[in-house]
């Protein structure tokens, strides 16, 4: 029965987590380039009796790649990239990447996001813009123009394959591993006046939680059962009515 118990509880600490994850993508669903946290379960064998004993793991966490909708906003310091890639920030933390594409011009011409970090240009610099001489244009390809001239490149950014994304805060995310910028436009583009919104399907995160939520009752019942069961067999055996 111990053993039923210990799958059961390594179940219950899966659940959790998932029930974690599914709360903040809930609570992130109107977050501007969210990007929803999914959990992958596997399973750990252990061979300490003859029979093996499948236990479930916590969890490997990892970031939907699904881009979210597109809401124009007309707004020209707002930016959506289509496809995958990211803008990138340079923060109190090092360096970070972004999918919220919402931006302020700072006093002194510095493009920001509106958590007040320098957006970074192609090689990794800060982007400058003359605070007095209007909104700027953004191409598809990530160039700026204002008052008619080019004064630099929104840099698009793509990570390796596989690699292994952490949420820094709600809508930025650091790497194990450098993205590099994309320097061929196919790949990627930016879209002026438009924001991208969270990937979150509020709906099925919803009913996620539902079903996970009931897992969980079930697991905690048939935990409760096995004490009850064990409680009796330890009455009757020592004879203790």
């Amino acid at each position: 029965m111990s053993v039923t118990i210990d799958v059961a509880i390594s179940a219950q600490l899966a659940l959790q987590r998932r029930l974690d994850t599914i709360a903040d993508n809930v609570a992130n669903t109107n977050t501007a380039g969210f990007r929803a946290e999914q959990i992958k379960f596997d399973s750990l064998v252990s061979r300490t009796t003859n029979n093996p004993v499948h236990f479930a793991n916590h969890g490997e966490s990892y970031l939907s790649a699904k881009t979210g909708a597109f809401i124009q906003s007309d707004n020209p310091l707002d930016l959506a990239i289509k496809g995958n890639a990211w803008l990138a920030i340079q923060t109190p933390a090092g360096l970070a990447y972004t999918k919220d594409g919402r931006m302020q011009i700072t006093p002194t011409g510095e493009l920001q996001t509106l958590n007040g970090y320098n957006v970074l240009d192609p090689g990794g610099a800060p982007l400058l813009l003359n605070p007095n001489a209007g909104p700027p244009s953004i191409a598809q390809n990530g160039e700026i123009r204002q008052a008619g001239r080019r004064i630099g490149g929104v840099g698009l950014y793509e990570f390796p394959d596989n690699v292994r994304l952490d949420r820094l805060d709600n809508s930025s995310v650091v790497a194990q591993q450098p993205a590099v910028p994309i320097l061929e436009g196919s790949r990627a583009s930016v879209h002026q006046g438009f924001v991208e919104r969270s990937n979150v399907n509020g709906v099925g995160e919803i009913t996620d939680l539902i079903t996970v939520s009931r897992a969980f009752e079930a697991v905690t019942e048939m935990i409760k059962k096995v004490n009850d069961a064990r409680r009796d067999a330890i009455r009757d055996i020592g004879g203790v009515s």
